[in-house]
């Protein structure tokens, strides 16, 4: 005897196919760990305070937390929600203009109308865009039960007539054949047939690595490759994830020319490139000094409070805090963390990757977090009159998820452009080749690793005497050692890798042993980019840069990272504003060993304007200024 969902699975999957629906993938290949939030109970139920909007935006990011972890693909998805429930929102007000359905319908209730046909909307966009994707009988019978809770009957497809559900269903059918003809290539699972690494496999666990560029990307091969939720990567190597993203449709950025480049910040540095080629060489440098922090046993102490760290001037790190919280009239107190707890700590909370919302689903639950604390003095930009919460939720999903959507299609540009290489590539190849500073000193070579007194050194038969720094390097005279983060224990959960003299051709970043590094190229960081873009929009949409009460923060517990064993203690991350929590995101990524400072900094930049434009355009649409 079936049971009542199974059966109504199959009547919906039965009247999509009738509706012409489209269903779609929903995921690629993993590319981030990450120590995830659990799936919660079925919105609304649980939290009668919420907008319709924000119960559909919950299940959404819940649906992301079990998929594969594909940042532009879940941008998309969260962008394509948004409109979906901007356009039901916009039909039953005589200003507003609509994104795709620009129709204008009446009700005699109003906010009963927009609340059906939201949900209607959303509902149909999330199970065609979720069903094939991995959870994706999960996140369906979530987005069902989301409709039960609200009472609406999931066998009402027409989209016919001016009833509520029939203009969602019409929204969502315009949504969905949008999705088609965007450029991301949904129907071929979000592919770029035409892409091909110039560069072998580097092999994680084999000494060095083979390049015949350089500076170009080198997918990984990685002997126990882990995707979401432990399902196993059958050959274990990288494929690209989204080179051709620059030429999906946006919300607010130029369109995308044959190099699907919307946005260039310019190229990155480049190895043997005569006017960046030290730059290169120098932020490797940074990345390998970022990894040797990463020790709590060195107990060094550092105050990691707002009143030291953040406030700069956007794209550089020329901050150094705010001696006022503008809310309190207070100084911000001290904060004294372990070095390496806090270096860890970030690297882990801003990974973002499997069991994760991904970075923009995660600045989602910043904005949802800081409009909870705001409510009920809801005024959007921070002016006039007070709006109710569904308002204000779907005005700012249409904003912020348009900002981090064009964050993808800008970054993802650059990375289908540049095809930079990654700091584990970078890095070991350099190492291979020996040490650039000193032609009289062993192993010298144009294109080798820097040496720095301390960090990286050349090994010698006087270093490696017992008692010496490189002792436990013996054998390898004439390679280059490196002072770093030595690699994963064998026990994550009750052992460290601790900072050690190591070979630099064994060199790996931050990060789980079944992931290593995402499957994309660097230049520039998607991190950097929508966590900028999302802060733009964040500052713009409440009317100030400062979190509510002039602070934000997330505890880290002590034992939670899942990397390794840590922290030793409870770290508290802490931000002033949101431009200094987007901009510790982009940090993260050096400490995680993901991204050089080039990578950072230009995401920063591209980032901002991401943000601005959309907020920009935004505004245009709230007021009625998109209707023709």
């Amino acid at each position: 005897m079936l049971t009542t969902r199974p059966r109504r699975r199959v009547a919906l999957i039965v009247a999509a196919a009738l509706a012409v629906i489209v269903l779609a993938a929903g995921g690629l290949i993993a590319v981030r760990p990450w120590q995830g939030t659990p799936p919660r109970p079925t919105p609304i139920a649980g939290h009668p305070q919420w907008s319709v909007a924000r119960a559909w935006d919950e299940v959404l990011l819940d649906a992301i937390r079990r998929a594969l972890p594909n940042p532009p693909v879940h941008a998309r998805n969260l962008f394509h929600t948004s409109v979906a429930m901007w356009d039901a929102w916009a039909a039953y007000d005589t200003q507003a203009s609509g994104y795709l359905v620009k129709e204008k319908d009446t009700a005699p209730d109003v906010t009963a109308a927009r609340n059906e046909a939201i949900s209607y909307a959303a509902y149909r966009v999330l199970t065609s865009r979720f069903i094939k994707a991995v959870g994706g009988d999960k996140s369906l019978s979530e987005f069902d039960d989301l409709m039960d809770s609200l009472h609406y009957p999931l066998n009402v497809t027409t989209t016919d007539g001016n009833s509520p559900a029939a203009v969602g269903n019409r929204i969502a059918k315009a949504v969905l054949a949008y999705g088609l003809d965007d450029g991301s290539n949904q129907a071929g699972g979000y592919t770029d047939p035409s892409y091909q690494p110039i560069n072998p496999p580097l092999v994680v666990n084999r000494p060095g690595t083979l390049m015949i560029d350089p500076n170009r990307w080198q997918p990984l091969q990685i002997e126990h490759m882990i995707s979401q939720n432990g399902i196993p990567v059958t050959n274990g190597v990288q494929q690209n994830v989204g080179p051709h993203w620059g030429g999906v449709k946006s919300f607010g950025l130029p369109s995308a020319d044959a190099k699907r480049l919307p946005m260039d910040p310019g190229p990155p540095p480049r190895l043997g490139d005569p006017a960046t080629d030290q730059i290169f060489k120098d932020q490797a440098v940074q990345v390998i000094r970022d990894s040797s922090l990463l020790d709590p046993a060195a107990g060094t102490m550092i105050d990691i409070s707002p009143g030291v760290l953040g406030n700069n001037t956007v794209g550089t790190n020329d901050g150094h805090g705010r001696s006022v919280n503008p809310s309190t009239g207070k100084t911000y107190p001290s904060d004294m963390v372990n070095e390496g707890d806090f270096t860890r700590a970030l690297a882990e909370f801003w990974a973002d990757g499997p069991n994760s919302e991904t970075p923009p689903g995660h600045w989602n639950v910043i904005a949802n977090t800081v409009s909870d604390q705001i409510d009920p003095n809801l005024k959007i930009g921070g002016l006039g009159s007070v709006v109710d919460r569904l308002e204000w939720d779907v005005k700012l999903y249409l904003a912020l998820n348009g900002a981090v959507h064009d964050g993808a299609i800008a970054a993802w540009g650059g990375k289908g452009y540049y095809d930079s290489a990654r700091p584990i590539s970078m890095i070991r190849y350099m190492a291979e080749k020996g040490q650039s500073s000193d032609p009289a000193q062993p192993s010298y070579n144009a294109e080798g690793l820097p040496l720095v007194s301390g960090l990286i050194e050349v090994i010698t038969k006087e270093t490696t005497a017992p008692g010496q720094r490189h002792a436990a390097l013996a054998g390898y005279e004439g390679q280059i050692a490196i002072l770093s983060w030595a690699g994963n224990p064998k026990d994550p959960k009750t052992q460290t890798g601790g900072v050690k003299w190591i070979l630099a051709l064994n060199w790996v970043p931050y990060q789980a042993a079944s992931f290593v590094t995402p499957s994309f190229s660097a230049y520039f960081s998607g991190h950097s980019t929508f966590s900028r873009s999302a802060a733009e929009v964040v500052t713009a949409f409440t009317g100030s840069e400062f979190f509510p009460g002039g602070m934000g923060d997330y505890t880290v517990k002590q034992g939670s990272l899942k990397f390794e064993a840590g922290p030793t203690k409870d770290v508290v991350l802490e931000w002033a504003t949101y431009y200094d929590a987007a901009d510790q995101a982009g940090i993260s990524r050096l400490y995680g060993g993901i991204h050089i400072s080039a990578d950072d900094l230009s995401g920063r930049l591209v980032g901002s304007q991401c943000g601005k434009a959309a907020w920009t355009l935004a505004q245009r649409y709230y007021s009625g200024k998109m209707n023709s």
